[in-house]
């Protein structure tokens, strides 16, 4: 049997965090190549990259044209951010939000969301965004994870119920997940972020969101 060595020491370019991100930026530019993305949304492609390693991902990923700039807008204005699963919400930057007045909202694991979801038949996604779209008004969808929320939103926009700034739909999985956002990319009237395929998750959702927030505080710091 051979002998294995498995004593190799690597070490890291630099351990310094900031570093570490812009040498990440510069590799991900590099490997990623010629792009029709806008500027600003490439600072958000090049996160959901980063979070991912998954190229494919990032050059699927759909943006309507006032996508940012209203994300940007509803976070200075202190509006909310409603996530369908708690990943989104341990993952984000929430004090950013907190900041500029808003805060960040994840309702599927309240009571009243699991005793309706129970007794309804349904899941408790859906029953989270009727939730969310009575107690806020406008502000950023975040869904990662769960396409029965997505689906819900949209049933809701169309219906007159809810009216996000901004939806950053992008949920993984083999059930709807595509489906989900193939529904997303034909919603007319309300800004959104997806992609294509079964690829997503709470991980590149977050990414999104949070480059989507640190627009916000670099705009709030201009107009200081």
């Amino acid at each position: 049997m051979a002998n294995m060595n498995f004593n190799t020491t690597f070490t890291p370019v630099t351990v310094d965090p900031d570093k570490i991100y812009d040498h990440s930026f510069n590799i991900i530019k590099e490997e990623m190549g010629e792009h029709s993305f806008t500027d600003e949304q490439w600072l958000v492609v090049r996160r959901v990259i980063h979070a991912s390693a998954d190229f494919e991902l990032g050059r699927s990923m759909i943006f309507t044209p006032d996508a940012i700039e209203a994300g940007v807008k509803s976070i200075l204005a202190g509006r909310h951010v409603v996530a369908d699963v708690q990943m989104i919400e341990s993952g984000s930057g929430r004090k950013r939000f907190q900041k500029h007045g808003g805060d960040l909202h994840c309702f599927i694991a309240d009571e009243d969301v699991s005793k309706e979801a129970k007794a309804q038949g349904t899941t408790r996604a859906i029953i989270s965004m009727q939730k969310a779209s009575r107690l806020h008004e406008g502000g950023i969808y975040a869904i990662g994870n769960a396409p029965t929320a997505l689906l819900e939103l949209i049933r809701l926009i169309k219906e007159g119920a809810a009216k996000p700034d901004l939806i950053i739909g992008m949920p993984v999985g083999f059930v709807s997940a595509a489906e989900s956002k193939a529904e997303l990319s034909v919603l007319e009237g309300i800004p959104f972020i997806t992609n294509t395929g079964r690829k997503g998750g709470s991980t590149v959702t977050v990414a999104a969101l949070n480059a989507i927030s640190i627009m916000a505080d670099e705009r709030a710091k201009e107009t200081k």
